[in-house]
């Protein structure tokens, strides 16, 4: 899972991020109403954001229309699912307690079967309960050790309850042992170089196994995004060491080559894999819908969780997230700015017609 997941709703800063971000990994969680109209939301509303100071949140419809509020005929916010309540509320306990509930609790809280539970959960996140807190929990490992504690203290902090349990799930996830996680990555080495493209300033790294960043914008930028996992490891600006990737990804910008087919080596959760696999399988030229990749990877309900999963590719271009677009066809956000994806969708179009861009 990557860090840009679920977030908690605890809060009205939290909530009104989720507002101005149309989050619908929030839709069950809580509603917003507008003062000045009357009217009351759930968060992924495609209406016009209102001003902060004519909000107010409610926990659930109910209590929004016993304060005087209509719902929206927009989104509709009564029709929000029993499920996706369900759902939006185990995400935000789950994501405000440090020991992992089990199974059992969770289903007793929830008034649900353990066996439903578990579907309900997995088709909305890709994840199990138990994959989720545990994802969660490392997060919260990574962050410790990140803001200058030692493994002890940030394995407790974070709910591990001995170094068994912290070194059985952690070394796997974070591709090394924790101890050389918190110094940084100290020992790895990872080659760069920077190269100006059809889409602007292009940076791409790789390590001795294979490519681990493709990434667009400004030079300062793109290296200082490339530390900030590994902040200790050893960089190397070495254009020689990255060559054999530069030349297929300007060929394959210019039109010349429709498929990029390079060795990675870049650290994914299995879904993240799964879904990473599905977009490598989208035509040049065409497009899917976030809906339609969860489809693809048998997890049809899943829509939040591949969102979440296309945002956090870090290899632009090779792995192709800038073929999913919202299913009305428009182009949601892209990490790389949206100018870029569309250039992207259109030069694909250009070469998937028989045309050189």
């Amino acid at each position: 899972m990557n860090e840009r997941g679920p977030r908690l709703y605890a809060n009205e800063d939290a909530q009104w991020r989720a507002v101005l971000n149309r989050d619908e990994a929030a839709d069950g969680a809580f509603y917003f109403a507008v003062r000045s109209t009357g009217i009351y939301c759930r968060p992924a509303c495609p209406s016009r954001r209102p001003l902060r100071e004519n909000i107010t949140f409610f926990r659930d419809a109910d209590a929004a229309e016993r304060a005087g509020f209509r719902p929206c005929l927009r989104c509709r916010p009564k029709e929000v699912s029993t499920q996706q309540r369900v759902v939006a509320h185990i995400l935000q306990f789950l994501e405000s307690v440090e020991a992992p509930p089990s199974l059992a609790e969770l289903s007793e809280a929830a008034g649900l079967s353990s066996s439903h539970l578990q579907r309900l959960f997995k088709r909305a996140t890709g994840l199990s309960p138990k994959q989720y807190a545990a994802a969660r929990r490392l997060q919260r490992f990574k962050k410790g050790l990140k803001q200058g504690h030692n493994v002890t203290t940030a394995m407790y902090e974070a709910g591990y309850g001995s170094s068994r349990a912290l070194y059985e799930t952690a070394h796997k996830d974070l591709g090394m042992r924790p101890a050389s996680y918190m110094r940084g990555g100290r020992g790895e080495r990872i080659a760069y170089a920077f190269t100006d493209s059809a889409l602007g300033r292009m940076l791409i790294a790789a390590t001795k196994k294979g490519l681990c960043a493709l990434r667009f914008g400004d030079d300062d930028a793109l290296v200082q995004g490339l530390r900030s996992e590994f902040p200790h490891a050893t960089l190397i600006q070495d254009r020689r060491a990255v060559a054999p990737y530069i030349r297929p990804v300007l060929d394959h910008l210019s039109g010349r080559h429709a498929h990029l087919d390079l060795p990675l080596d870049v650290r994914a959760t299995e879904f993240q894999q799964r879904v990473w696999g599905a977009l490598r399988q989208i035509p040049t030229g065409q497009t899917r819908s976030y809906r339609q990749v969860a489809e693809m990877i048998g997890e049809p309900t899943a829509v939040r969780a591949v969102a979440r999963a296309c945002a956090s590719n870090p290899v632009a271009l090779v792995v192709p997230c800038h073929r999913v677009v919202r299913a009305n066809g428009k182009l949601s956000g892209y990490r790389w700015g949206v100018g870029r994806k569309r250039a992207l969708l259109e030069r694909e179009r250009t070469l998937a017609a028989g045309h050189r861009p």
